[in-house]
């Protein structure tokens, strides 16, 4: 018999670990090259690219083996659980990572801050995120949760000679430790109510009718991590000055990697806790969250003049709205919720990767243009670019036919068919808001002259990232079911197999 205390490790168990070994060896083996290098100047990108690529088709490999076979094998006496859930979200960690890796590259080079140090910091984030999205026991999502963490507090504050990265090093160390020592008191107190760290058993057994109070808090402290690493409101205070401060090919790896572990973990925490097992209080308190979410990021989003803190309160507005996928999911236990906020997670990252990308292929040497009034004229002096960046936007908004708007659509329609027709109104209105501050970047763009030289230099690294990050929103706005051409199932059928066969 395995627990946690004294897990089996044969081969089967380090086999569900394959995308997050990949991830931390690759990583050390990063940190290694780099020490032996000394004060070379080594091609890291190129180097660090084919981790998230093997680590990519080890969770394709294992999703394969996994989908309608073995819906739930757990490793390490369940404290890791390899189901197609978990696998679905480290593919799109994986891609997150990979495009990440390419845009620092080009970023890193004109900003002469290129080290290899950089690249595993990268790598042992991902493999956090891996971790954290795929525990089902307290301590090991915590460590995934920390190993998450850490280094996006260092990468955040890569740039030590620039004030604006070290404050945003600075916030975002202090109100993660923060966080996350409510996460581990939470934990504290949910063991010690129920004598178990198993997170099936902890929120089961603690949410049902005459759990104790000590349970209860300790359920809501678990929950205010969550939302921490998810940037839902009130826990959004860092991420507009985080995103702002931080070199922005990190704040791409945190918009997109950072974001899907977060939903991931999220919505299997309310998977594990059972329809019947998340309370009424619970639901009522998720609605409030994703209405004041959406409302405060888009109503805050009007008025950035800064495309990166545009972008940063924008990412809080599409928490809100994946937020209404998992209030809903809490109160009905309708996993067709949870399978469109796996849809959206895709979309969702390709168009902040994609955006960023634009931002970054159009920055000068050792300096970036990081206004809104930088993009005027660029529609017509890069007309390519310009094209991308305008379809990202126009998907942000959620306008067909893009990954934007399908993914929305499959919101809001799960939501109302559920009853919670109210909270979809308010999703609309503030998806309506959002078209404003969408829409200033095109006019940018197209209907205002430009106010500075073309001088940058193009980049085939970042060009590639925009143009399938491009092609992937188009594909899910329009050919949703047609992603992969021969597979036996369409995208939207891989997402429903992967929530149903979540325990």
């Amino acid at each position: 018999m395995t627990s946690p205390l004294f897990p089996r490790i044969d081969a089967a168990a380090m086999a569900s670990l394959l995308p997050f070994l990949v991830f931390v060896v690759g990583g050390l083996l990063v940190l290694l090259v780099d020490a032996l290098a000394g004060k070379r100047r080594l091609p890291w990108a190129w180097i660090a690219a084919p981790v998230p690529v093997v680590a990519l088709l080890a969770a394709a490999v294992r999703l394969g083996a996994v989908s309608g076979l073995t819906p739930r094998p757990t490793a390490f006496g369940g404290q890791f659980v390899e189901d197609a859930f978990g696998l679905y979200v480290t593919v799109v960690i994986a891609l997150a990572t990979l495009s990440a890796v390419v845009l620092s590259d080009v970023f890193l080079r004109r900003m002469d801050r290129y080290r290899g140090d950089y690249f595993a910091l990268l790598l042992f984030s991902a493999g956090g995120m891996c971790l954290f999205s795929s525990s089902t026991e307290l301590l090991s999502l915590f460590l995934g949760l920390e190993l998450l963490s850490i280094p996006v507090y260092i990468l955040s504050g890569f740039f030590r000679r620039s004030l604006e990265s070290v404050e945003a090093a600075m916030k975002y160390f202090l109100l993660g430790a923060f966080s996350s020592a409510l996460f581990l008191l939470g934990g504290a107190l949910v063991y010690a109510g129920t004598g178990s760290t198993d997170l099936a058993v902890a929120l089961r057994g603690g949410f049902q009718p005459g759990a104790s109070g000590l349970v209860l808090a300790g359920g809501l402290l678990l929950l205010t991590g969550f939302l921490f690493k998810t940037a839902a409101v009130p826990f959004h205070m860092w991420t507009p000055d985080v995103y702002e401060g931080a070199p922005t090919a990190v704040t791409a790896f945190m918009a997109a990697a950072v974001k899907a572990a977060a939903f991931g973990a999220l919505a299997r925490a309310l998977v594990v806790a059972g329809p019947s097992g998340v309370p009424t209080a619970a639901a009522g308190f998720l609605w409030w969250v994703a209405v004041l979410t959406m409302t405060v990021g888009n109503l805050a989003a009007l008025g950035q003049q800064n495309i990166k803190r545009m972008l940063a309160y924008s990412s809080i507005a599409h928490a809100g709205y994946m937020m209404v996928g998992l209030a809903v999911f809490a109160a009905t236990g309708a996993r067709e919720l949870l399978a469109a906020v796996l849809f959206y997670l895709l979309g969702y990252a390709l168009m902040n990767l994609g955006a960023f990308a634009v931002v970054i292929l159009w920055g000068g040497e050792k300096e970036e243009h990081l206004e809104i009034s930088d993009l005027a004229g660029m529609g017509w002096k890069s007309p390519t670019a310009a094209v991308a960046l305008a379809l990202f936007m126009i998907s942000l908004a959620g306008i067909p036919p893009t990954g934007g708007f399908f993914g929305k659509y499959l919101l809001f329609r799960g939501a109302v068919t559920q009853g919670f027709v109210p909270l979809v109104v308010i999703a609309v209105l503030n998806s309506a808001v959002s078209v404003y501050y969408y829409f200033r970047v095109l006019v940018a763009l197209y209907m205002r002259p430009a106010t500075r030289p073309m001088e940058y230099a193009p980049s085939v690294a970042a060009g590639a990232v925009i143009a399938l990050c491009a092609l992937g929103v188009l594909v899910l706005g329009i050919l949703p079911d047609g992603l992969v051409p021969g597979m036996p199932s369409s995208l939207i059928g891989l997402v429903r197999e992967a929530v149903a066969a979540v325990r």
